[in-house]
């Protein structure tokens, strides 16, 4: 049966041939809210054997989808067409950028002849595919099991549990701020003269970015090495009873391990993937120290829906007589950590602030902006100190417990002079992505990955001081404001969008995490674990979300409330505000590529991207914009939500993280 044709109302998909059509017509007596898009020579997206979004990907691979504030009130009708007709139609077994996925068609024969593109197109292949992982979260087993698991990948690899003791391992786990913190605490440590190895997830750029020796990404050539080494033991070990090959992320887990071994690092930094209890690095036993950063709502449908179950698994780090420093944490969840402690006869300490550490002596000068850097800086040094404490590094001296608090019952941890070396780790550190300025001539870029409430809230100060004490422009145009955003998983994109609108963005542009529409792009930004109606259809329910969020009123001074309390009953999206209109119109495009051509006009020195696609500027929103960005004196970006958006803008915006 022939598939209907549909109408879009609340958005366009746009291309430089394209046009709507008019009537909604009917199938088995019903009309369809559904797009329809024709194109010249009166052709229609008609078929049934594909989901909408992947065939006006396919006919629109420019697709830009806008939002006016003056066409409001059929948005509702619209998105529910959009996931009805994403329902009814069957997605096509393979997309294009499913090809591109798949890695060589036989594994090269050694090392030597394999490329690092060879091996990361490898590695792609063992990310779980999208239907899978719907599969198991709805049949989600033992947890215990999966650290099983692991230890037997480990085994298979060559390797035995106590063989990571030989790491010297500083485990470091949190909601916000864990890679920051372990960002500060490598680089205190590497001043001392140390070799260290860094493993952190995700990575931004490039793959080779997760494994760090010195600070630096491992070199193409010694990943290409350990990839093909390890991917060859597991081969030849596997047998009928086990899985020939780990995931994603567990494979990585294995490489960084391999790595710091046999570079001989003298310590490593290791970050917990996603919670703690049962992710798949906590196969560590002996850490030198553990750490815990600012907890929060994020990943509830694995960790749970409260901050309290959240802290739970974060506490599943603690190991029995090794300490463990966690900085100032609401009333709830910091009684969970304690109790987990003293459950594991684990020794925890509360950090002192920056502010105590600093008492007489000059002010600390951190490589990361942002007053939330103060307290992952705070507990990178507790974790360094310990470290050198108890290795006996230069007369760190004890570990002497304060009084305990009278709140939280934990003991704090000294207040201790920082040396030099730990001021200078703490001024060169560097951490891409977060609390990142790029200036380019009229273009100042703001990126910072943050997909929690409170990660968000923070940005949005950060951002907002960042315009305070910004330069005036000399030109005569306008300074325009634009918000670049995305969100995936389980976040609550409407919370996090709340929090955005006070900045009074003059536009606000929403794409998927992909750099490119082409298949062609860049192995180390493939994702396997979406589809891409599913990436699609979420920057549209973003664009959904933000329109109804401007008609209502928003605070001005969210920014300056303070940070909710993850889990409790008060919600900032119920909270009552004073009146406050905002009037940005919105866009969505196909690829971050064209979202930063439309952004940027080509005033960027660096971003210089081939002649725009036909039709990008066909709606009358991206037109008019386009004049205004073209005239503007200052335009300031801010780009948040998904790290790996950030790592898609970074990848085009400094193309020598790709080399």
């Amino acid at each position: 049966m022939r598939a209907g044709t549909y109408q879009a109302k609340p958005f366009s998909l746009h291309t430089g041939e394209a046009r709507t059509s008019a009537p909604s017509p009917v199938r088995g007596g019903e009309a369809l809210a559904s797009p329809q898009i024709t194109f010249s020579g009166s052709t229609s997206l008609t078929t049934p054997a594909k989901s909408w979004v992947e065939v006006a990907w396919q006919r629109c691979p420019h697709m830009c989808v806008t939002s006016c504030p003056t066409r409001r009130g059929a948005g509702d009708q619209g998105m529910r067409g959009a996931r009805s007709l994403a329902a009814s139609l069957p997605v096509a077994e393979k997309f294009w950028w499913e090809g591109t996925m798949e890695g060589p068609s036989r594994q090269p024969s050694s090392a030597k002849t394999a490329s690092f593109q060879d091996a990361v197109r490898m590695l792609n292949t063992l990310q779980t595919n999208a239907g899978y992982l719907e599969q198991v979260k709805r049949q989600r087993g033992d947890p215990q099991t999966q650290l099983e698991a692991m230890e037997l990948y480990l085994a298979r690899s060559g390797l035995q549990v106590e063989d990571l003791d030989r790491l010297n391992i500083i485990h470091v786990t949190g909601t916000k701020g864990k890679g920051s913190t372990c960002a500060f605490t490598e680089c205190i440590l590497r001043s001392y003269g140390l070799k260290t190895g860094f493993f952190s997830s995700p990575h931004l750029v490039q793959v080779r970015e997760r494994i760090r020796i010195n600070g630096q990404p491992i070199s193409p050539e010694l990943f290409t090495k350990y990839f093909w080494r390890l991917y060859h033991r597991l081969e030849e070990t596997k047998d009928g009873s086990c899985v020939s090959m780990p995931p994603y992320f567990r494979f990585l887990t294995l490489m960084a391990f391999h790595v710091f071994l046999q570079e001989k690092v003298d310590l490593a930094v290791v970050e917990v993937g996603i919670g703690g209890a049962y992710d798949c690095t906590n196969i560590i036993r002996k850490p030198v120290v553990c750490g815990v950063s600012s907890l929060g709502i994020d990943h509830t449908s694995l960790l749970g829906d409260t901050v309290e179950k959240i802290a739970w698994q974060k506490g599943g780090i603690f190991k029995q007589g090794v300490p463990a420093f966690t900085v100032l944490q609401p009333e709830g969840p910091l009684a969970v950590l304690r109790d987990r402690a003293q459950q594991i006869s684990c020794p925890l300490y509360l950090c002192p602030t920056l502010e105590a550490l600093e008492e007489g002596g000059p002010p600390l000068a951190l490589g990361l902006d942002g007053e939330h850097q103060r307290s992952n800086a705070a507990l990178a040094l507790q974790l360094a100190h310990c470290w050198l404490q108890r290795q006996d590094h230069h007369g760190a001296g004890e570990l002497k417990a304060s009084r305990p608090g009278l709140l939280w019952q934990l003991p704090l941890a000294p207040v201790f002079q920082p040396t030099s070396h730990m001021r200078l780790g703490l001024r060169n550190t560097e951490w891409l992505g977060r609390t990142q300025v790029l200036r380019r001539g009229p273009l100042t870029w703001y990126l910072d990955g943050a997909h929690t409430p409170s990660s968000v809230q923070a940005c949005v100060r950060w951002f907002r001081q960042a315009l305070q004490g910004r330069e005036r422009p000399s030109g005569s145009g306008p300074e325009v404001r634009v918000l670049l955003f995305n969100a995936t998983g389980d976040r609550d994109p409407a919370a996090l969008l709340k929090l955005l609108q006070p900045c009074q963005f003059d536009y606000a542009v929403f794409c998927p995490n992909l750099t490119e529409v082409s298949s062609t792009g860049n192995a180390d930004q493939q994702n396997f674990t979406v589809t891409l109606d599913q990436v699609l259809l979420r920057c549209l329910e973003h664009q959904q979300h933000w329109n109804h969020l401007d008609e209502e009123q928003a605070s001005p001074d969210l920014w300056n409330a303070p940070s909710p309390e993850p889990g409790g009953p008060t919600s900032l999206l119920l909270a009552p505000h004073p009146p406050h209109t905002c009037s940005a119109s919105s866009l969505v495009f196909s690829c971050i590529s064209h979202a930063l051509q439309w952004i940027s006009q080509g005033r960027d020195p660096v971003f210089q991207p081939p002649t725009p696609p036909k039709g990008l500027l066909t709606h009358p929103v991206a037109h008019s914009g386009a004049s205004v960005l073209h005239e503007a004196a200052a335009i300031h970006v801010l780009v948040t939500g998904s790290l790996h958006l950030v790592g898609g803008v970074l990848k085009l915006l400094e193309p020598a993280l790709s080399q």
